[in-house]
Parts: structure tokens; sequence; C-alpha cells
């Protein structure tokens, strides 16, 4: 076991990493999706199906996972999803068809989803109140620079021939170092209580746990003993607006976007994501040093309003800028490729790289042009597919750059009023605010429905744009921010300063939740004279 000065900097490595491979994995294939539309030839139904594989796969952990984390323990399930994750990455880097890349990426999302439940909780757990709050939210951070290090891997390997598969492996990485600094963390707060070197990171909370405490089943998350309903009803409101304002489309379709208001070139539009990497990343920074000042419940509701104003400013951004919503599919056969593209000398000649401007003056639907200029026969389109690309014969016009920048200043304040509420805060409040008997369980049965959310919007998203256009659905995800923002108000407690097992109590009582922020300031005072005490 380590000393005790290295418990605290273990659980935060732990805890990064998490993040980390959480992150890179999610955005990865914002940049990979277009080298692998050219090498496999994929059409909009199967690059949709390869974006939302990872989902499926996470939402089949989210399923079990709860019974796992609970029954072999919150350490053996990370370093169990780490093995998974390291197959789900060989089967990518190795891919020589679409099955085998649909699998690799759902045993990634399995991987992905079981970790990060158990990343969650373990930390919770082995932290003190005045600790776990920034330990939870270094594992957002470590989501930020998870998919800043993805955008910038994507842009670095952009030429690369075969650059998706070195994008895919990478991941497996930072799980392995997870993995070493796992070895040297007790398993949990059972395992915990006999380790006097965690006291000074717990604060004497570790021992607390009484053999003698209730047992709760699957079934008492929706009764109303101990207020195990009204927990339920906050995790799942939080996960749910989570991913119903459309954060998840925000990272795995950033390039389209970008592209769609007129950033021009696929180069243009990855450095862009790029830029949005690190705002999230120096959002997420803010939001740690703030969680345990301002609170959980100020970040959220500051968070989903700025949520909502920006996206409902990008979506009037996008009623001025002229976009093209016809039938074009993102792969056209018998196009030209286009010259100059980064790596074009690998592609496929009778494949044009997908979501660039067009330069093709002919009123038909939009296709690449390049040194030759060449036309698809009719009927090469496929009419079941969403073209995001601007107009045929758009140019980026001077008095459409302010519109432009404009898209790009709202796009960097959503993600970042994310990284600041739902995105850190979400599974913190979950990681706290059930009974340790249940809480893998509880805390899987949350993050399934945040799964299934997040796959329902990332497959409709194109759909969507298709049937009310881009503008009407940013506006869509702006008001369901509004009602977003009342939930959090009237149902979301305040638990800063308060330890597990004081939480816990809290619940246990009538529930009145615009009066639970109070009661927490002299419970958190009391508590950290007790920490001070057993830390001396």
């Amino acid at each position: 076991m380590g000393r005790p000065s290295l418990l605290l900097p273990l659980c935060a490595s732990v805890s990064l990493l998490g993040g980390l491979t959480f992150g890179y994995e999610l955005a990865v294939i914002s940049g990979a999706l277009l080298p692998l539309q050219l090498d496999f030839g994929l059409s909009c139904s199967q690059q949709e199906l390869l974006v939302g594989s990872l989902l499926v796969g996470a939402l089949l952990a989210s399923l079990v996972g709860g019974c796992l984390i609970d029954h072999y323990g919150r350490k053996q399930a990370i370093l169990g999803s780490n093995l998974v994750l390291l197959a789900g990455s060989l089967s990518l880097g190795l891919a020589s068809s679409l099955a085998w890349l649909l699998l690799g990426r759902s045993v990634a999302g399995f991987a992905i989803s079981l970790s990060s439940m158990a990343c969650c909780i373990h930390v919770s757990e082995l932290a003190g109140p005045r600790q776990r709050g920034v330990l939870v939210a270094l594992y957002e951070a470590g989501i930020t620079v998870g998919v800043l290090l993805s955008y910038a891997l994507n842009y670095a390997l952009a030429g690369t021939p075969g650059g998706w598969r070195h994008m895919f492996g990478w991941a497996a990485a930072p799980a392995l170092l997870q993995s070493l600094s796992l070895l040297f963390l007790p398993a949990g707060t059972v395992g915990a209580a006999g380790h006097k070197d965690l006291i000074p990171l717990q604060g004497g909370e570790a021992t607390k746990l009484d053999p003698g405490r209730p047992r709760y089943t699957f079934v008492d998350l929706f009764r109303a003993r101990d207020n195990m309903r009204g927990r339920t009803i906050v995790g799942l409101g939080l996960v749910l607006f989570q991913q119903l304002t459309g954060q998840p489309n925000v990272l795995a379709y950033a390039s389209t976007i970008f592209q769609s208001v007129g950033f021009q070139g696929g180069s243009s539009a990855v450095l862009a994501s790029v830029g949005l990497g690190a705002v999230k990343v120096a959002a997420t920074l803010m939001a740690m040093g703030l969680v345990e000042r301002a609170g959980r419940r100020a970040l959220l509701l500051a968070g989903c309003a700025l949520m909502a104003l920006s996206v409902s400013g990008l979506g009037l951004v996008s009623f001025a800028v002229p976009l093209h919503s016809g039938p074009a599919c993102l792969a056209m056969p018998n196009a030209t490729r286009l010259s100059g593209l980064p790596g074009d000398s690998s592609l496929p000649r009778g494949l044009a790289p997908p979501l660039l401007p067009t330069t093709d003056q002919s009123p038909r639907p939009p296709v690449l042009s390049a040194s030759e200029k060449t036309r698809p026969p009719p009927g090469a389109e496929d009419p079941t597919a969403l073209s995001l690309t601007p107009p045929a014969g758009l140019s980026p016009a001077p008095e459409h750059a302010l519109l432009h920048w404009t898209a790009l200043v709202c796009m960097m304040v959503f993600v970042s009023a994310f990284s600041i509420g739902f995105g850190p805060v979400t599974w913190l409040v979950l990681s706290e605010i059930y009974p340790v008997e249940i809480r893998g369980r509880a805390f899987a049965f949350c993050n399934s429905f945040n799964w299934a959310a997040n796959l329902f919007i990332s497959l409709s998203f194109l759909d969507l744009i298709g049937a009310i256009g881009l503008s009407w659905t940013f506006l869509l995800y702006g008001l369901t921010a509004v009602f977003g923002l009342g939930f959090i108000y009237l149902f979301v407690p305040e638990t800063k300063g308060q330890s597990l097992a004081d939480i816990d109590q809290q619940f246990q009582k009538k529930w009145f939740p615009l009066s639970f922020g109070h009661r927490q300031s002299s419970a958190g005072i009391q508590y950290s004279r007790i920490e001070v005490s057993a830390a001396s």
C-alpha cells in the first residue's frame, strides 16, 4: 500500500486518466470518420451506424455494469474495463471491414461506460467532502483533455495513409497508465477502512461503514423508502437534460457543424474543433475551482442558462447563413477526388471527400469539383441522406464573416457552459446521492438513460436537420435547456461540504429541495472540524 502522501495524487491520476480515455474514445470518430468514409466507401447511414455503435456498447454496459461494480468492486471493474478497451482498440486498429469497425467501436463503448461509472464511484468513496468535488470534477477535466487530444491527433494524422488506425489505437495508452495507478489504491470503502494511511484523504469517513446497514434492491429505486424515488428523479433528470440539450452532436459532428456554417475546407473545420476543445479544457478547470466554493447547484444553474442562450444564438445565426439541406449524400459515387486534400494520394478515385464546400455552379445537387470538373450522372445521389454543406457556389462572403465568427463564439460558449455545469456536476451528484449498498446499480441505471438519450440524439441529428432544418434544431435544443434550468431550480439540492453519510441522512428526511442547500452549510462546517481532528 502506498504512503499517505501518495494517495491523493494516485486518486487524481485515476480520475484524470479515466476521463482522458473516455473523452478521447468518444470524440476520435469526429476526425476518423472522414478517412473511413474514403477507405470503405461508407454511405450516410453507415457513417451514422459507426458513430452510434460506441453508444450501443456503452448502453449495454450501463445495463449490466451496476451489478458488476457492486459485486466485484469498483477497482476490479475499472481494471476489467481497461482490458476490454485494449481488445476493442486492437479490433479497430486492425479492422479490414465495416463489421470489424462496428465490433471494435461497440467493445470500446462498453469499456469506457463501465470504467466511467466505476471510476466516479471509486474516487468519490475514497475522498472526503473537501476533496470529493475536485477529484470527481477532475474526471470531466480528463474528458475534455481527451477530446482535445483526439482533435489534435486527428489533425496531425489527417494526411497520413491509414492514419485512422493510429487514431483508434492510441486510446489504449491512458487506460494502461490508469491500471498502473490503480494497483496502489485500496479496493474500495470497505477495504479502505482497514488502512490507516487513507485517513488523511478520507477524513475518517471510511470507518463509518456499518455492516448492519439495510440492504437495497433494484426495485427500491422507485419506492418512497429513504426517499429513493426522489433521488432517482434527480439522477434521471440530470442525465436526460445533459443529453437532450444536444451536446453529444457538438462532439461527434463538430467538424461537420463548422463546415455547415461556412468554415471552408476540412483543415479549417478540424482546427476550429481543436480551438473548441481548448476552450472546453479551460472551462472545466474553472469548474474544478468553483465546485467546492460556489456549489453544485449554482454551477448547474449557470451552465444550463448559458447553454440555452448560446445554442439559441447558434440557431439564429444559422437562419442568416445560407445552408443547403437537400438530398445530397456524404458519399457520392463517380465524383472526382479533390486535389490538394491532405493524404489524397491514398484516396479511391471513385469517392469524393465528404463535407467540403462546393464550387460547382450547377443548380443541381452540389458536387465536389477539382481541377478537372465533373458531375455525377443523374440519380447518383442517395435520396435518403443529408448534406450539411453550404449551397453550390457559396464562398465566404465578407458580409457573412461576422456571422461565421459569431457561430464560433456561440459554439465555444455552449461547450464551456456544459463543461462548467452538466459535464462535471452530473456525475458528482450521482456519486453522492445514493447509499453505498446500491450506489453502483443506481449509478448504472441513470447512466443507461444517459447513453440511450445520447444514442437517440446522435442518430437523429441528421434526420432532424432534414425535417426542420439546422436552425430550428438548435433552437429546439435551446428550449430543452430552458426546461432543464427549471428542473434544476426545483429539484436538485446542494450537497457541497457534506459527507456521503450526511447527504444520505438529508435525503432520508422529508425532501424540500429549495431548503436543502441552506441546511448543508452548518453540516459542512461541522464535518470540517471532524476531519481536522481525525487528520491530527
